[in-house]
């Protein structure tokens, strides 16, 4: 059966799944937009905007305004593989935000999810 590929999905159908993954866990929408703009550059305004466009996932990415670079500090496993190992840097960065939705519904301190105690090394 051929993998779908993530990247072409439209943002407007997987954030929704994000904020619910979070929401189910008793985070708010608010948290899942602080954790993605961290990530990405996007202000919640904006990822409001994009959450009723018709941007692709990839797009989503490829088009951030400031991917943050601490987010090389986010490790471990999500879906089966190993952040830090995938190959891809777009598919790497989709599974970044993943990993960081999942640490939200998890929850994790915001602090510990932004990385804030390895910034202060």
């Amino acid at each position: 059966m051929p993998r779908t590929d993530v990247t072409k999905m439209p943002f407007a159908k997987v954030y929704p799944l994000l904020v619910a993954k979070a929401e189910r866990k008793g985070r708010t929408r608010e948290e899942v937009d602080e954790v993605t703009g961290w990530l990405t550059g996007y202000t919640p305004g904006e990822l409001s905007e994009l959450a009723q466009s018709g941007i692709s996932l990839g797009d989503f990415f490829q088009k951030a305004p400031a991917m943050n670079p601490n987010r090389a500090l986010i490790t471990g496993k999500i879906c089966g593989a190993r952040v830090e190992e995938i190959p891809d840097p777009l598919m790497r960065d989709i599974r970044c935000l993943d990993k960081l939705v999942d640490e939200l519904a998890k929850g994790r301190s915001m602090d510990r999810i932004l990385r804030k105690q390895e910034d202060r090394r």
